[in-house]
C-alpha cells in the first residue's frame, strides 16, 4: 500500500532497513530478487513511501542474515503503529523539523538534552519561551508565537508527567543569557529550581569553570529508543533541525552524554548554583 507522506516513524523504519540491507552487503536489487519483488518496491519500502507488514520484515531480516532480535522485534512494533499522534494537529501550520522533534519525544524511552544558548524548550516558562520567539530574524507574527507556544507547552507534558525520564545538561551561559529583561529570567530560573525536584527530571550544570567543553557548541537532545540502534539525536541549528542515527553518530554523542555525566554539578550542587544565580540577577535589578 503506497503512503504518500510517510511519517517519522515510517521514515526511520525504513532507513533501518536499508541499513540492515547494506550490513548485509546486498544491493537493492539482489534483496529484490531474494524476496520475489521489484527493486522499485525496495526502494519505496527504504524510503517508507510503502508499508512494511511484520511478516515482511521477518523475511527482509532473513534475507540480510540479521540475527540481532531486539532490534527485529522493536522494529516490528514500529510496522505495525497506526496510532497518529497529537502533533498531527499541526500538520498544516508548523514545519515538518518540529513535528519531527515531538514525535521522537513521544516515543522516546529517555530523553537528554545539552543547552549553551539557552533553557531547553522542555523547560521553558511562557514568558521566557515566548520571549525566545520573539528573538527570531526575521521576526515571527504575533500569531506564529502563540502556535509554537502552544506547541511548545504540548511538548512538556512529556517530561512534567513524569513518564518520560529526562536529563537536562544545561551550560552555565544559558542560564545567565537574558531574553526578555532580568524578571523573566529570574522567573526561568525558579521555575528550573521547581522542575529539578520534580518526579523523573534532573537538572545538571555545566559551569564556566571546567577546564573544556565536553561536547559541541550547539544545542542538542539525545533521544534513546526501545533497543540502543532506535536512538536518535537532533541538533538545533538556525535552519532546522537535523537528525542523526547512524551508528558513529550515536556512539559520538552517548560519549559526549558520559563526559556531560562527569563533569556536570550534581543534581543539587545545580539546584544551589542556579540559586545563586537568581539571586545575583535579583539583587542587581532591585
Amino acid at each position: 500500500m503506497a503512503l504518500r507522506t510517510p511519517t517519522l516513524r515510517q521514515r526511520r523504519l525504513g532507513a533501518e532497513l536499508r541499513r540492515m540491507r547494506e550490513q548485509a552487503g546486498l544491493g537493492g536489487s539482489h534483496l529484490a530478487r531474494l524476496l520475489g519483488v521489484t527493486p522499485a518496491l525496495v526502494t519505496q519500502m527504504e524510503n517508507g513511501k510503502s508499508a512494511v507488514g511484520v511478516e515482511r520484515l521477518r523475511e527482509i531480516a532473513t534475507a540480510c542474515m540479521c540475527a540481532n532480535e531486539p532490534l527485529i522485534e522493536a522494529l516490528a512494533g514500529m510496522a505495525v503503529e497506526r496510532e497518529t499522534g497529537w502533533w498531527e494537529e499541526y500538520s498544516h501550520s508548523l514545519n515538518i523539523d518540529l513535528l519531527d522533534v515531538a514525535a521522537i519525544e513521544a516515543h522516546a524511552r529517555r530523553v537528554f538534552t545539552y543547552s549553551i544558548t539557552f533553557v531547553p524548550g522542555l523547560l521553558q516558562t511562557p514568558a521566557y519561551a515566548a520571549s525566545v520567539f520573539a528573538r527570531a530574524i526575521p521576526p515571527l507574527p504575533s500569531s506564529d508565537v502563540d502556535l509554537r507556544m502552544s506547541f511548545r507547552l504540548r511538548r512538556q507534558q512529556i517530561v512534567r508527567s513524569g513518564a518520560t525520564p529526562y536529563t537536562a545538561f544545561i551550560h552555565e551561559a544559558a542560564l545567565r543569557m537574558q531574553f526578555s529583561g532580568p524578571e523573566a529570567l529570574a522567573e526561568q530560573l525558579g521555575a528550573l529550581i521547581d522542575d529539578s525536584e520534580s518526579s523523573g527530571i534532573s537538572v545538571r550544570v555545566v559551569p564556566f569553570t571546567i577546564e573544556s567543553l565536553p561536547g559541541p557548541s550547539e544545542n542538542f537532545v539525545y533521544t534513546e529508543g526501545p533497543v540502543p540502534e532506535l536512538d536518535t539525536v537532533q541538533i538545533d541549528i538556525s535552519f532546522g533541525c537535523p537528525l542523526f542515527d547512524a551508528p558513529s553518530d550515536l556512539a559520538s554523542y552517548r560519549e559526549i552524554l558520559d563526559r556531560m555525566e562527569s563533569v556536570a554539578l550534581s543534581e543539587e550542587d545545580s539546584r544551589d548554583f542556579i540559586r545563586s544565580i537568581k539571586k545575583e540577577i535579583e539583587g542587581n535589578h532591585e
